[in-house]
């Protein structure tokens, strides 16, 4: 009886090991048609680029695509909601782990820094596919997007308190426009600018846009 039970037992552990084993290897091969995805968009355009296009990018058959994801448009949806949710939830807990808001926000500089000279692929695919998205997939990154934005805003009302929020909502985009320049920015004259010389010097621009005073214009 204690042999038959523990033999049971080791069936059920055996299971439950190939259960997450294959786990790992499907959410494995999602990871890779995401990847997959984001390069291909951004080097033709989401409708330039077939789920066979996809498959073949990522190892697998244009048909398997559909183990994973509905179509092709559920992809593009996927890829940037899970980037928009990574940054919200990243931003979130640098903002916390800060001692003080200068501290909070130059590590929230750093972050979006190391966010785009990672991901220049996403950038250009959000810059230029996002009205592909379902309307559903819009309306979601769109909030996601909101709040990573408010939570710079937050921050940085601790450091401008007289300031108008419009106003520090429009610094908080400015700097993400010079931060998600990167993919156009690290290069020159058709030769790529180093990712060493790069960081430090978005960090410093963006971080200091985020804290100019503003100058009265002359004449006015």
């Amino acid at each position: 009886m204690i042999e038959r039970d523990q033999a049971s037992e080791r069936g059920l552990a055996d299971q439950r090991v190939q259960t997450t084993q294959r786990s790992q290897a499907k959410e494995s091969r999602r990871q890779a048609l995401l990847s997959s995805a984001a390069t291909l968009f951004a080097l033709n355009g989401f409708n330039r680029v077939s789920l066979e296009d996809l498959g073949a990018a990522a190892g697998v058959s244009g048909p398997a695509v559909y183990r994973h994801f509905a179509g092709k448009q559920a992809v593009l949806g996927a890829l940037l909601l899970s980037v928009s949710q990574e940054l919200l939830e990243g931003g979130r807990r640098v903002a916390a782990d800060a001692g003080d808001p200068a501290a909070a926000l130059a590590r929230l500089v750093q972050f979006h820094v190391d966010f785009a000279l990672s991901n220049p692929d996403v950038i250009r695919v959000q810059d230029r596919d996002f009205s592909n998205l379902s309307d559903n997939d819009q309306a979601e990154v769109r909030t996601l997007q909101r709040n990573y934005v408010e939570l710079w805003v937050e921050v940085l009302q601790e450091l401008h308190g007289d300031t108008d929020t419009a106003e520090l909502r429009m610094r908080a985009h400015a700097a993400f426009g010079l931060i998600n320049s990167t993919p156009h920015s690290v290069r020159s004259h058709g030769r790529r600018v180093a990712v060493k010389s790069a960081r430090p010097l978005l960090e410093s621009m963006a971080l200091a846009a985020l804290l100019v005073t503003a100058s009265p214009v002359p004449g006015e």
